[in-house]
């Protein structure tokens, strides 16, 4: 009965985000569902991209957490739209919550809507939310065993931004094997070493960005 209940829950969350999906495709946004472990760096990330990018591109973000609004708030003190969704215990986003809170936003407006999905990496993976593609940071403090220990993220996600390289110096991080073992897990993911600390590989990473919705 669990595998029956599991598979009835994603078929209802697929149906979902096919909806939404839809509904982005009709306002012309392309969305980019970001996922990662706590403290990955992702709503620094973001605050970078949002930087680099904003002059060009129309940008809003819909943030993840399971309680709090500190993440949002700093998304909005860079003057773009955003939305808070608290989970409420929930270790993910699924597409029903993104649903509901699309008339929040501007979406005719957007060129780009990034979604940060709650900290984790195991269930963000499995729920789609309605995204063009799903990109995962992965800071290189959190060590080189991650691909080959959650290797769902790795294979769902397009892109892979490896942050934090500036503490390389001071880590045992076989950034070899990170690379290795993410590649193995997906040939054709993109990977990008940055350190949103310092601003080091960003470019490379918006620049990529910027291209997708030439």
């Amino acid at each position: 009965m669990k595998v029956k209940v599991v598979t009835k829950i994603l078929e209802a969350n697929d149906r979902i985000a096919e909806e939404n999906r839809k509904r982005f495709q009709d306002a012309g946004v392309y969305v980019i569902n970001l996922m990662g472990a706590p403290g990955a760096g992702k709503t620094t990330l973001l605050e970078r991209t949002i930087s680099a990018l904003k002059k060009d591109l129309r940008i809003g973000v819909i943030e993840g957490d399971i309680v709090g609004a500190d993440d949002a708030e700093r998304i909005g003190a860079l003057n773009v739209p955003v939305v808070q969704i608290n989970t409420g215990g929930a270790c993910h986003l699924d597409a029903n919550m993104i649903s509901e809170v699309l008339g929040h936003l501007p979406l005719r407006e957007l060129d780009l809507l990034i979604i940060e999905n709650v900290g984790n990496l195991v269930c963000p993976a499995e729920f789609k939310v309605g995204e063009d593609m799903k990109a995962m940071v992965l800071s290189i403090t959190e060590g080189h065993d991650k691909p080959l220990k959650y290797p769902l993220m790795f294979r769902e996600s397009s892109a892979l931004v490896l942050n934090k390289t500036d503490l390389l110096p001071y880590m045992n991080t076989d950034m070899n094997k990170v690379r290795n073992d993410s590649l193995t897990l997906n040939r054709g993911l993109q990977i990008f070493e940055v350190s949103c600390a310092n601003g080091q590989g960003i470019d490379s990473w918006t620049t990529w960005l910027s291209g997708l919705r030439s």
